[in-house]
C-alpha cells in the first residue's frame, strides 16, 4: 500500500543482487571444495557458511523479481503509520522555537 512518501519511480537493485549473489555463489563454491581438499576445516566451515547466505540471498532476489514490481501485500498487512504532529525533521522532541525578529532576550 502505498503511503504517498516514496518516490513513484523508485527502482529496486534486484538484478545487480542475483548477479553478485550468483559470484558469490561460486566464489563460495570454489572456496569450499579448494579449501576441503587441502584439509582447512575452519575455512571450508566458512566458505559453507557464505555459500547458505549467497543461496539464501539468491532465492530471496529470485522470488522478489517474480513478484513483479506492482506487488503490494494483501489487506490484512496494516498500513504505514507515519510519524504524529509535532515532530520535528531532524529528530524527536517538538519544532524549533521561532525567534522574534528583535532577537531572543528582547520583547516586541
Amino acid at each position: 500500500m502505498r503511503t504517498g512518501s516514496e518516490p513513484s519511480t523508485a527502482r529496486s537493485p534486484l538484478r545487480m543482487r542475483l548477479w553478485l549473489s550468483l559470484w558469490g555463489m561460486l566464489w563460495a563454491a570454489f572456496g569450499l571444495a579448494a579449501f576441503l581438499a587441502v584439509d582447512r576445516a575452519g575455512w571450508a566451515t566458512a566458505c559453507g557458511v557464505l555459500l547458505v547466505v549467497t543461496v539464501t540471498d539468491f532465492c530471496l532476489v529470485v522470488r522478489h523479481m517474480r513478484q513483479g514490481a506492482r506487488f503490494q501485500p494483501g489487506r490484512d498487512v496494516p498500513p504505514y503509520v507515519p510519524d504524529p504532529v509535532g515532530r520535528s525533521r531532524h529528530g524527536r522532541g517538538s519544532p524549533p522555537r521561532r525567534v522574534s525578529a528583535g532577537g531572543p532576550g528582547r520583547q516586541p
